[in-house]
């Protein structure tokens, strides 16, 4: 069963990736790459964290998780956001020292409380963006990774603090960026309706 869910996880990744991409590939999704660089890292840590916790089959879809949000992230060098602002620096900046406390810390505990606090930094320049542009984000593509995290959390063989708490906060951050971008674009809708 368990291998299952991991499997269907994965599945559920790789179709939440195709309209993102699609998107990106067409212009109408312009990712923020300081949020797809640190994603592509914390992920890869996160699922090295997981493997190591014998995390078993909930750990799949975070190794592809990783790898996907690399592809995104070198696309976003070239076809993302270009209005990066001081605000983005300062929170690349905090999650690099972040990661720098990670890197001379011990033990996959203090890890992963690490990366998941720096994964809420990684967030922060995309809320931004996306709070102005909100037709500018594939917002399936952040419900599904809602869903395949809440998935991959049941496909766990191991269920401890290590292998739970970023897919956790993942489930979290991504349900809350949807009903955020949700609501911008009703709230903008709303505001393009009314007479002048």
């Amino acid at each position: 069963m368990k291998a299952f869910l991991g499997i269907f996880a994965i599945l559920i990744a790789v179709y939440s990736y195709i309209p993102y991409f699609r998107n990106l590939l067409k212009g109408r999704t312009k990712p923020h790459a300081f949020s797809w660089f640190i994603w592509s890292l914390l992920t890869a840590i996160a699922f090295f964290a997981q493997i190591s916790d014998k995390g078993g089959p909930g750990a799949w879809v975070t190794g592809f998780t990783a790898l996907a949000c690399f592809s995104i992230f070198l696309l976003s060098l070239k076809r993302g956001e270009k209005n990066i602002v001081l605000f983005d620096w300062l929170c690349l900046i905090g999650a690099l020292v972040a990661l720098g406390l990670w890197a001379v810390s011990s033990g996959p505990l203090l890890a992963v409380i690490l990366i998941t606090i720096i994964d809420a930094f990684g967030f922060l320049p995309t809320f931004r963006k996306s709070y102005t542009k909100p037709n500018e984000e594939t917002a399936l593509t952040y419900s599904l990774s809602a869903i395949k995290f809440a998935i991959a959390i049941a496909a766990l063989d191991n269920i401890t603090v290590v292998t739970t708490l970023y897919p956790a906060s993942l489930v979290l951050m991504n349900g809350l960026f949807v009903m955020m971008v949700l609501m911008r674009r009703k709230q903008l809708l709303i505001n393009l309706e009314r007479p002048i």
